[in-house]
């Protein structure tokens, strides 16, 4: 909150005090937002002991089964910005489409099994849609990534029904199973350009994963043998993680094959100890050339605890090493989660089905956890974010008295609002200045004297006008 603290020093001679604290969420904690009617603010708790890196937090929280909130935070847990959607929104993020910072999320509708169908969406700095990005050749893009590349193009997951021979592993002869497709996607054009099925190079016996009553190939239980999460260009490969196989992938982008297994029951690499990982999400590998996993290390209540670990990879020489993890010994994520690494080498930790986050200290210490981010959170990050929304500001105002009126303001996804300005009148064309205040939370509240008309602004750390709202007749 360090521009919050400055802007304080530099419009401490605007700033006046009246009989309301300056900065007031409307209605009390708990209650809804005056300015966004039905939308209550989220109950996160932070708790912060050291230095976070900068920018803020992008998390999803889940309200129910089938519908999620994309929310970027400060560190102190307040939203910045609130997407509310009756459909499953998973994975918000910052990435770069043709040269600019954009905000990109799946949303859609979730699947039993734990799968989805649904498009990536792309926002610009405005938060106005400039692509939606769907998979191609028949199946429906997968709630488990959607990631940008810097060829215009856009890295999905489906999970399309297929018949396949279970009898190995108990099934059926024609069973019903989940293939893995992996597609490349011009996001301009969606011309699919890359499609990739994982049954096609995987043997249903790598799965770890037992048949379950409803979940065994027969028809309406179809079973899912390997369940890729994440995707990522790897140089003149793709470096894939499969939960129920347990096990990381290197596929050769030319031909589709598999040039290596980590983990699993054919892994390529000697696994053991503290390298043993099992169930894992997110593989990354890193610009120093180690890869990262989160380690959600249980299926059952009683294993884990989870971590976020960093691996050393000799390829050529088949070896792994354990450079460092993170893990505070007592967060369980039974399904979901991912490892960040932060520029100032700072490790954000999602930790998925808890509903929790964890910024370590490049040593391993925890520097802030936030809490409470609903039903769990399917990935969280940390990025710089600059947002102005194309919508002005939102006013509402309120009788307060025979003489005043509660005036409340916020301005959905607007970065570096410092403090708010209220300007009132008779006439909407002649305003003056009633109060400036401190922005300290998402919707900021301030009783004024009565007027015809009033026109909220928002300022900057350096008392600059960043938005304006339309005059509201009273």
């Amino acid at each position: 909150m360090a521009g919050l603290a400055g802007g304080a020093v530099l419009l401490s001679g605007a700033l006046t005090r009246g009989s309301d604290p300056p900065g007031t969420r409307a209605g009390g904690d708990g209650e809804g937002y005056v300015t966004m009617p039905g939308v209550r603010p989220p109950e996160l708790k932070a708790r912060r002991s050291g230095r976070t890196a900068p920018g803020l937090l992008l998390l999803t929280a889940f309200r129910g089964t089938d519908a999620a909130d994309a929310m970027i935070v400060d560190d102190e847990g307040e939203p910045v910005w609130i997407h509310r959607s009756d459909r499953l929104v998973t994975d918000v993020r910052v990435q770069t489409f043709e040269g600019e910072p954009v905000l990109t999320y799946w949303e859609g509708v979730r699947r039993p099994g734990g799968y989805g169908y649904g498009a990536g969406v792309v926002l610009d700095r405005n938060y106005e849609r400039v692509a939606e990005v769907r998979a191609g050749n028949g199946v429906e893009a997968d709630l488990h990534e959607f990631l940008l590349t810097d060829r215009g193009t856009a890295l999905l997951i489906a999970y399309p029904e297929v018949a396949a021979d279970m009898r190995p592993i108990g099934g059926p002869r024609d069973g019903r199973v989940l293939d893995n497709r992996v597609q490349e996607v011009d996001v301009r054009t969606g011309e699919v350009l890359f499609d990739w099925s994982a049954l096609d190079h995987l043997d249903i016996e790598e799965t770890l994963t037992p048949l379950s009553e409803g979940a065994d190939g027969t028809e309406g239980k179809p079973f899912d043998p390997i369940h890729v999460n994440s995707v990522q260009d790897d140089g003149d490969a793709l470096l894939l993680s499969a939960r129920n196989s347990c096990a990381l992938y290197s596929l050769d982008r030319r031909t589709g094959e598999v040039r290596w297994r980590m983990g699993g029951r054919r892994s390529d690499f000697p696994i053991g100890g503290r390298l043993e990982f099992a169930w894992q999400h997110d593989a990354r590998r890193q610009p120093d050339g180690t890869i990262t996993i989160f380690d959600n290390r249980f299926a059952e209540d009683g294993e884990g605890p989870s971590r976020g670990m960093v691996l050393d990879v000799d390829e050529a020489a088949r070896r792994v090493t354990l450079v460092r993890e993170f893990a505070d010994g007592r967060t369980f994520g039974q399904y979901m989660g991912n490892t960040q690494v932060l520029r100032d080498g700072n490790v954000l930790v999602g930790w998925g089905s808890t509903p929790a986050l964890t910024e370590f200290a490049g040593d391993g210490r925890p520097v802030l956890e936030i809490t409470g981010i609903g039903q769990g959170s399917y990935r969280a990050y940390r990025s710089p974010w600059t947002g102005r929304p194309a919508a002005g500001p939102a006013v509402v105002a309120e009788p307060a008295g025979d003489d005043r009126m509660r005036v409340h303001v916020s301005w959905n996804g607007a970065t570096g609002v410092a403090a708010w300005r209220f300007l009132t009148g008779s006439d909407a064309s002649r305003l003056a200045v009633a109060e400036t205040v401190r922005r300290t939370r998402f919707e900021t509240s301030a009783t004024v004297r009565r007027a015809r008309y009033v026109v909220a602004e928002a300022v900057a750390v350096d008392g600059s006008v960043l938005g304006r709202s339309a005059p509201l007749a009273v």
